[in-house]
């Protein structure tokens, strides 16, 4: 269901006196972070536009794949159903540097897999469910200018329409204009290797190809041609030699860089998307200034091995989104909002490590390729394997919370409560005590954090408070403690 339309009013009249502020938060950029970001906004009700520079969606078909910590999120937001009929499961294995090992045995999640989906496809269903919670979005309108003050932001678009919000939020991209507006620095290191990417047919039988490719990939890294349905391939191939980077590939640059290689161009056709990408890594030194923010691709860039870009910027607007709401609602504890940066930004960077990493070990030279026969032996120990995956799935993150138990600060698998499962509950963006004992209360935070009394709950503790993105932020059994952690992460009580 669509809300009404607001009018967004100019940012000052004739007499240069500052118009009401139309809007709580302004997004810059309708990507899957920046419409995350907007849906979990609009669970909080604040009144949100997101500008989109692009008058039309993207039309090439790119498919990405959701993680199971982008899954479970989906899930906590009662949007898995609507995703997972537009995608195609595969198993949560082979996703460190391409190493071909299968998943570990008991990945600790109800969504232990990768989910292939067309980009515009997750971009359009995100897009969609922020509309339906009232958020608006605007196309064909390009951020040029901000200035904030203490009272908010005003945003100059590329006509000169000057627009007003409280906060501002730059989800737009790698090459971000808010960034840049606000002189943020974007440190890491250029791109020194590039690579054509497409989804094609091709013209042989897949047991040929797939022989082919096995005896390529002994000594060239990266390159694959790998089957998903349909007839199509997923093709990579160095880009060594091939024309100016500014220029979109073509069919037959695929062409020759598989003759060159492999003596074949295994008659590839039909292409649906192609694209060219480098291992540019780049991370931004600061997440906030003053009331402008940053998230997605605007906040970091890495190379796309490991297929982690998409699932860090949904991610972040899931951490983001219900703290900014918090400081628009009023009841944000001071530090709230500081903490998106003081948990993400170290996410980034250990998400522009392990890529690092994965691309070191796709070189062909020979002190790489040493190094990745050795971590293709060591994955064939259970803890290893589970680890990396973890580590590229997401599952693993652990925010710092402060000492406790090991479950302190991690997210809290979907288990199974006498309502059903735990992610059924969270849909409405709040927090939730979910409580074994039957002997405490949220209390004055009833607000903001609902309760839920179930001695049967599949769960290795008393009592756990979780933050609305699914995250413990306090275990244990007393109220008074509660109550402490309660304030730490939900304000003061109401009354």
């Amino acid at each position: 269901m669509h809300s009404p339309q607001v009018t967004a009013e100019p940012s000052s009249n004739d007499r240069g006196e500052r118009a009401p502020l139309t809007f709580d938060v302004i997004i810059a950029g309708c990507g899957p972070t920046g419409a995350m970001l907007a849906a979990e906004l609009r669970l909080h009700d604040v009144r949100v536009l997101v500008l989109e520079k692009d008058t039309e969606p993207a039309s090439f078909v790119r498919i990405v794949g959701l993680h199971m910590r982008s899954l479970e999120l989906m899930a906590m937001r009662g949007l898995l159903d609507r995703v997972v009929p537009h995608g195609r499961r595969r198993p949560a294995g082979g996703f460190f540097a391409a190493i071909p090992k299968p998943a570990p045995q008991g990945l600790d999640s109800a969504y232990a897999y990768l989910l292939g989906i067309p980009q515009p496809v997750i971009v359009h269903l995100l897009e969609e469910h922020a509309i339906a919670l009232g958020a608006q979005v605007r196309r064909g309108c390009a951020v040029t200018g901000l200035e904030q003050d203490d009272g908010g932001v005003t945003v100059e678009l590329a006509d000169g329409e000057r627009l007003r919000s409280r906060y501002l939020v730059g989800c737009d991209g790698a090459r971000s204009t808010v960034r840049k507006l606000l002189g943020v620095a974007f440190p890491g290191e250029p791109s020194r290797t590039e690579t054509l990417m497409g989804e094609m047919e091709a013209g042989v039988p897949q047991e040929e190809i797939a022989a082919k490719v096995a005896e390529i990939r002994e000594t060239h890294q990266p390159f694959w041609l790998r089957p998903f349905g349909g007839g199509m391939y997923s093709v990579v191939v160095p880009a060594a030699g091939i024309g100016d980077r500014a220029e979109p590939p073509t069919l037959e640059d695929f062409k020759q860089q598989l003759r060159a290689i492999a003596g074949t161009d295994f008659g590839v056709h039909s292409p649906r998307w192609l694209s060219r990408f480098g291992d540019a890594t780049r991370l931004a030194e600061r997440y906030r200034s003053g009331r402008v923010l940053l998230a997605g691709d605007a906040a970091h860039i890495h190379p796309p091995i490991g297929g982690q870009g998409l699932n860090l910027g949904v991610q972040d607007a899931f951490n983001l989104g219900w703290k900014l709401a918090a400081q628009i609602r009023g009841w944000a504890p001071e530090t709230l909002l500081d903490t998106y940066q003081a948990e993400r930004h170290p996410v980034a960077e250990d998400v522009l490590d392990n890529t690092r990493a994965q691309t070191e070990l796709l070189s062909a030279e020979p002190g790489p390729q040493a190094v990745r026969r050795l971590i293709t032996e060591l994955m064939d120990l259970d803890e290893v394997n589970r680890h990396l995956t973890e580590k590229i799935t997401a599952i693993g993150i652990r925010y710092d919370f402060g000492e406790g138990p090991d479950l302190l600060g991690r997210r809290l698998p979907d288990i199974e409560v006498k309502q059903g499962h735990l992610y059924g509950l969270l849909h409405r963006g709040r927090g939730l005590l979910l409580d074994r004992t039957e002997r405490l209360t949220a209390g004055g935070w009833s607000d903001r954090v609902d309760y839920l009394a179930d001695p049967t709950a599949e769960l290795d503790a008393p009592c756990v408070l979780l933050r609305p993105d699914g995250h413990v932020a306090w275990i244990g059994d007393d109220q008074q403690d509660l109550d402490g952690h309660l304030s730490r992460w939900f304000g003061e009580p109401a009354g």
